[in-house]
């Protein structure tokens, strides 16, 4: 059996640890501002045939996020990214026990080492799904995730414009981490 090329998605195999997040929420009474600590799992789970004309790679992910204030998990999420090598497609699915689920994509060249990855409630092509509580009280309007890989550094920021506490609030994460 050869070894599968994952692409652009090679260097983030493993485990990764930061602890100099900073998450940017939305509240009633304005923003509030934690500073983090997380962990990032990637693990390979090979190749996938879609539909016997899209052939994939893809890594499953597990980020847990703790506040430093009191050492809780306030994140707990769950995904894939997926590389499509013929047509240069990388994608992020991801989904939150908050009953919210998304996909987000981009093209990108075969050995990049950075990228961003979008999806909007109202994208055809990369899209979100949430719950109707969700929906009604918190929607989930866009996604914008930018990712960087440096050695052993991974860097990512990423926002999601919420529609909130009758206005939209662009929530927002950030952090470094370092290959375990």
């Amino acid at each position: 059996m050869s070894e599968l090329d994952y692409g652009p998605l090679t260097p983030l195999i493993g485990q990764w640890r930061g602890d100099s997040g900073m998450d940017i929420a939305p509240e009633p009474d304005g923003p509030e501002h934690s500073p983090y600590y997380e962990t990032l799992l990637f693990e390979a789970i090979g190749d996938l045939d879609n539909a016997a004309r899209q052939d994939l790679v893809a890594l499953r992910y597990h980020q847990v996020v703790r506040r430093k204030s009191n050492d809780e998990v306030f994140h707990n999420e769950t995904g894939y990214w997926s590389w499509d090598a013929e047509s240069h497609l990388i994608a992020r699915t991801l989904t939150i026990p908050r009953m919210v689920a998304l996909v987000a994509g981009c093209h990108i060249a075969a050995h990049a080492t950075e990228w961003e990855v979008r999806a909007a409630w109202d994208d055809p092509d990369w899209g979100i799904v949430q719950a109707p509580f969700m929906r009604d009280n918190a929607k989930t309007l866009s996604f914008r995730h930018h990712l960087k890989i440096a050695g052993d550094t991974l860097i990512y920021d990423e926002t999601t414009v919420v529609d909130i506490y009758g206005e939209r609030f662009e929530h927002t994460d950030g952090n470094q981490l370092r290959r375990a």
